[in-house]
């Protein structure tokens, strides 16, 4: 079993489509960029900034957005779209250093913010229930970690960077 939810699940039909959509943070119309001038990294260089996020069930989760204004992968300037691997490759590496972590799940979804950014989240040595793509639901229905928690993992993550760049 590894639905985090009692079965069974009633299947509800989508909405209607909402067309034009809605501006999303940093497009025209829409809030400010979420990314653009913040100041609380862990870590970064002059292309990536690593963050904690500001509430998650899994400590050693962290988001990694580039530094230039860019919507996706289509957008970012080759240079930095070239150093994506290096630096997602090195923050894999630092989530794995800590205690307790069986393997990193990368995930992009594109909606939310229109700033190129990924999110990496540890799955727990053990919870097999959190394989595949059921990391991520189990993540956001587990009780929330203590901030201290995700600080300290952030500490230690950003420690691990500095050391390898």
């Amino acid at each position: 079993m590894t639905f985090p939810f009692a079965q069974p699940l009633t299947p509800i039909a989508p909405g209607p489509r909402v067309i034009p959509e809605p501006p999303r943070r940093g497009e025209p119309g829409g809030e400010p960029c979420g990314v653009c001038g913040r100041d609380d990294a862990i870590w970064q260089d002059d292309t990536w900034a690593v963050f904690n996020p500001f509430s998650c069930s899994l400590p050693g989760t962290v988001w990694m957005a580039s530094r230039v204004h860019a919507d996706s992968f289509s957008d970012l300037p080759a240079p930095v779209l070239a150093d994506f691997g290096r630096i997602v490759g090195l923050v894999e590496r630092a989530l794995l250093s800590l205690d307790d972590v069986a393997r990193v799940h990368l995930n992009r979804w594109g909606d939310g913010g229109a700033h190129f950014h990924v999110w990496l989240m540890p799955r727990p040595l053990g919870m097999l229930e959190a394989t595949r793509y059921f990391l991520p639901v189990w993540e956001d229905q587990l009780p929330a970690a203590p901030q201290e928690e995700i600080e300290a993992a952030g500490k230690r993550i950003a420690e691990f960077l500095r050391a390898h760049t």
